[in-house]
């Protein structure tokens, strides 16, 4: 038990770009690392995504008052997932907005989701020490909530389960601008081990009726045509779907977790290997499917030896 977490080979610094998409309306994205959304209104800026630490938070803020010096006073969360939330101390802003749903996760499981993805994904995590603790949300709404910026309509939205139980996304009806969180990756792995993936096309399905013009993924970069926006929510559909289909079968034909992760890894493999995380994600994503497709229906805890034990027990499936 001596192979380590395909991510800590990724060690890289990526590049960061700060894009605009329309006036007052910024992308922050980095490689296929995580990435945030700025929108600037009348009197404040609304940040969708902190990063990982206040330490890494400190690269946003300084981007955002190259073009604003607005107060920072709204947060949204697309989901819990450490790597989303926990540099939202450094913004100090009023409000901290999240769904419900994403709310309980956090009660539920939100210690133990900080300690696994620091284990698995160290880069990500740089200052770590500078977390002061969970993030909780401090304005919370079940399946709507609209937030005027002064002129500018902000529609706060968790419109399904996907990536988890409750992803949220932001949408500009004037801009026909769309934050996905990752519920939508472009050109990345799209994570699926805390997801509810016989929900997730369906959930998509409501993304792609809004008809974004433009759209901020989870991971990738920005997308500023229709078309970009409609592959990269029809990919990420493509991805979750084949993934599952291939799992769910095996395990009712009785093969076991290890088959359904090398027969379904040989499958997507050709398509998506060049996707980024890809090697981290799918024993995670796969061992989700396999549950979701028995007696599971709703996502374990990962915890930090949980990972490590089923790390280990996929490695020589291949």
């Amino acid at each position: 038990m001596t192979k380590k977490f395909a991510s800590h080979a990724d060690v890289e610094i990526k590049k960061v770009s700060f894009d605009k998409l329309a006036e007052g309306v910024y992308a922050y994205t980095a490689e296929g690392d995580p990435n945030t959304g700025i929108i600037i209104g009348d009197d404040s800026v609304m940040v969708i995504d902190t990063q990982a630490t206040p330490a890494m938070a400190e690269d946003v803020i300084n981007r955002i008052r190259e073009v604003t010096d607005k107060p920072i006073k709204h947060i949204v969360l697309s989901h819990y997932h450490a790597v989303r939330v926990l540099g939202a101390s450094a913004y100090g802003a009023e409000n901290i907005i999240a769904s419900q749903n994403t709310y309980d996760l956090i009660v539920e499981r939100g210690q133990q989701d900080y300690e696994s993805e620091v284990g698995r994904f160290p880069r990500l995590f740089a200052g770590v020490e500078t977390v002061p603790g969970l993030t909780w949300p401090t304005v919370v709404f079940d399946k709507k909530m609209t937030l005027y910026m002064g002129k500018r309509k902000v529609e706060i939205m968790h419109l399904g389960a996907g990536h988890t139980k409750g992803d949220t996304v932001v949408w500009l009806p004037e801009e026909k601008i769309l934050f996905a969180g990752d519920l939508v990756e472009y050109g990345a792995t799209p994570y699926s081990g805390d997801a509810y993936h016989k929900e997730w096309p369906n959930t998509l399905d409501k993304l792609l009726a809004l008809e974004p013009q433009q759209l901020v993924p989870g991971r990738g970069e920005a997308l500023t045509t229709p078309r970009l926006c409609q592959d990269a929510i029809e990919g990420t559909r493509a991805f979750v779907s084949t993934m599952f289909e291939s799992v769910k079968a095996g395990k009712e034909a009785g093969k076991s977790l290890a088959d359904c992760y090398r027969d379904t890894y040989q499958i997507l493999a050709p398509k998506y290997a060049e996707w980024v995380i890809f090697e981290h994600c799918l024993p995670f994503d796969i061992t989700r499917c396999y549950d979701e497709a028995g007696d599971y229906e709703n996502p374990r805890i990962w915890t930090a030896e949980r990972d490590t034990e089923m790390w280990h027990s996929l490695q020589d499936a291949l």
